[in-house]
């Protein structure tokens, strides 16, 4: 479809208003070597961001020509990504750093151990020229059946994601890289995806999972991010990306916060689906954002996102002394942030493994297990965290290679033609099943106990959070696949 940019209603508002409303938008686009002539246009109106996916790396020569490109349309331009580690990461191809994902470097529970992976991170972003990081998770992950945060999260412990927070903020600060905590004020109580549909956290005040913010923003963060989450107990209205009460009220009022706060992609359904883009937009920057993702590469979007902005402004829905307040807090980012540093240090490239490897947890596990068929079960990557689907059977295979297996991602049609195979395929070869959120997707525990049932010697592991296996990974990064790949061969 082609999209249009609208030509601006009269009467005309002044050049640094339009500015302002401009620097409240962060784009998302397509290309990995050219800029879109619209995009161009955003820019030059005073565009406050870009936010790169995958779909925009090609390497890392490739990303840093294109962040130069930006930069050079204009100078003050932020250039973000969501940059967590754990595999969930756009920069694959570009040579990005293995870390083994928040929840793992809670369970080690050393702070330098996590600035060391956050520093890795940090360095690798300030080499390719991006100078922000939608990264790290503050969310808390106690609720069993929240499908989102999980693994992302440094785990269920206050204290424990506290601590990792303010190391990750401090070392990523270092690398003069811009940090975001996020999801304010938390996806952890959840049992829904805000991607798909609208989430409720319905405890009380004294029990939401304030504490890693309070760190964060202690720690000096100079971002956070919004959830588009309900909380009965402060706004039962709106989502927290929407709302005064949250935004203004305790982000800013009671934690005194004082940075950029970004709202989530305004296209996930929790906004799309019940208010639309447009409209999210405006909301959220009435509510005190101070900047708003559209995160898909459809530019129209972008522009009706910002065409209700200055069209809220013109009929006085929206104040302008909001907009030019939240863009100031952007200026004050970019003056900061936006140019990248001259020559970036080395960072330790191995630290990834290292941590994966001391996260790796057993409980009367075999060791050495050679030659073994591995059935590794997981859920279908998802697609706006870009996790790439690394599978056990690649990683045993790389430390073991008589073994077999096969990797299943997403439910099969036929469980117990699965098994039968599995079975047959397997011989008098020692079977080891890994499951990754089996109790989200009963599909894994049926395939596992059913196989558990005709073969008494399996091996069970975890490649997410335990759920009662012999061994766990506490992650699907690569490292993370690999380290618990190399204490089931017994090479450790």
């Amino acid at each position: 479809m082609t999209h249009i940019e609208r030509t601006p209603l009269s009467p005309a508002l002044p050049s640094d208003l339009d500015e302002a409303v401009h620097r409240c938008l962060v784009a998302g686009f397509d290309g990995t070597t050219s800029v879109p002539d619209t995009l161009k246009r955003l820019i030059d109106r005073g565009l406050g961001g870009v936010i790169l996916f995958t779909r925009n790396v090609r390497d890392a020569a490739q990303v840093r020509e294109l962040t130069d490109t930006l930069r050079a349309l204009r100078p003050d331009l932020l250039v973000a990504i969501d940059n967590e580690g754990g595999g969930i990461g756009h920069l694959v191809s570009a040579g990005a750093p293995e870390a083994p994902g928040s929840y793992a470097l809670g369970v080690v529970d050393d702070p330098e151990l996590t600035a060391r992976c956050a520093d890795a991170l940090a360095g690798h972003l300030a080499s390719l020229g991006i100078t922000a990081s939608y990264a790290p998770v503050a969310d808390l992950q106690h609720q069993p059946l929240n499908p989102i945060v999980r693994t992302r999260s440094f785990g269920a412990d206050p204290g424990v994601a506290s601590r990792h927070l303010g190391a990750w903020i401090a070392a990523t600060e270092a690398r003069g890289i811009a940090s975001c905590a996020k999801h304010f004020p938390g996806h952890g109580g959840t049992v829904t995806d805000s991607h798909h549909e609208t989430a409720v956290d319905p405890r009380p005040y004294d029990e939401l999972d304030l504490a890693p913010f309070r760190a964060a923003v202690a720690a000096g963060v100079p971002m956070l991010m919004s959830a588009h989450v309900v909380f009965p107990a402060l706004d039962a209205d709106r989502p927290a990306t929407l709302s005064p009460r949250i935004l203004s009220g305790l982000l800013r009022d009671e934690l005194g916060f004082e940075g950029v706060l970004v709202s989530d992609a305004l296209e996930m359904k929790a906004i799309a689906d019940r208010y639309g883009e447009a409209a999210g937009a405006r909301l959220a920057l009435d509510a005190g954002a101070d900047q708003v993702i559209v995160a898909v590469p459809d530019l129209g979007v972008t522009l009706a996102c910002r065409d209700a902005v200055l069209d809220a402004l013109r009929s006085g829905d929206l104040p302008e002394g909001r907009v030019r307040e939240a863009a100031g807090r952007v200026r004050w980012l970019a003056e900061r942030y936006a140019t990248p540093r001259g020559v970036v240090a080395e960072w330790d490239a191995g630290v990834g493994l290292e941590g994966a490897r001391r996260a790796v947890r057993g409980r009367g596990a075999p060791m050495g297990v050679r030659g073994a068929y591995v059935v590794d079960l997981f859920p279908p990557p998802h697609p706006a965290l870009n996790w790439g689907g690394e599978d056990l059977l690649s990683a045993v295979r790389g430390v073991d290679g008589t073994a077999s297996g096969v990797a299943v991602a997403g439910e099969p049609v036929d469980h117990g033609a699965l098994v039968d195979e599995v079975l047959r395929t397997a011989g008098d070869s020692p079977v080891v099943v890994a499951t990754c959120d089996a109790g989200l997707y009963p599909w894994q525990e049926q395939v596992r106990d059913v196989l558990v049932g005709r073969r008494s010697d399996v091996v069970r592991v975890d490649t997410g959070l335990p759920e009662g296996g012999a061994l766990c990974s506490f992650g699907r990064g690569r490292v993370n696949l690999r380290a618990v790949a190399e204490v089931l061969c017994g090479v450790v």
